[in-house]
């Protein structure tokens, strides 16, 4: 179960039950007394995996560039995201729908894998020498004083 969800476990087994029987995501969310997103989202996952839509997925899967562009280019000429899902064991069809969301954002480069970690040639900066922490400290005690002086001759302004 997803950790969010804002339905119990119990909830989620009678949920698929019920959708077994034929009930739809209305009937069910009314029957539980629950807003209707979780139960829909729900219904989708078990039309599309059945009963293994109870158990949660340890890791999210990574599709490849490739894979990606292949499974748009197909729902754009035609197929459904539903069936798409199930051809490629992609964990919900709204994937789907994201992909095409960063697509039409950022153009196909969006799809790309991101690098992880640090850049190349991100490195420490080099650790300070005692004449630079000393320089510094000076210039942050300058610039204190000159604030505490502005304070005083703000103040001798208004009692003047």
């Amino acid at each position: 179960m997803h950790p969010r969800s804002k339905l119990s476990q119990t909830q989620r087994e009678q949920a698929v039950e019920l959708f077994e029987q034929g009930y739809g995501s209305r009937a069910v969310a009314t029957q539980f007394g629950v807003g209707r997103g979780p139960i829909r989202n729900l219904e989708s996952r078990f039309r599309l995996h059945g009963r293994l839509c109870l158990v949660s997925k340890p890791t999210s899967k990574q599709y490849s560039f490739d894979t990606k562009m292949e499974i748009l280019a197909r729902h754009k000429a035609g197929e459904t995201k539903a069936d798409l899902a199930k051809e490629f064991g992609l964990s919900s069809p709204s994937l789907i729908g994201h992909w095409v969301w960063q697509v039409n954002k950022g153009g196909i480069d969006a799809l790309r894998p991101k690098p992880k970690g640090r850049p190349k040639g991100s490195t420490r900066p080099a650790p300070l020498t005692e004449e630079d922490k000393l320089r510094r400290e000076n210039e942050r005690l300058k610039a204190e004083v000159a604030y505490l002086k502005k304070l005083r001759d703000l103040r001798d302004q208004r009692r003047g």
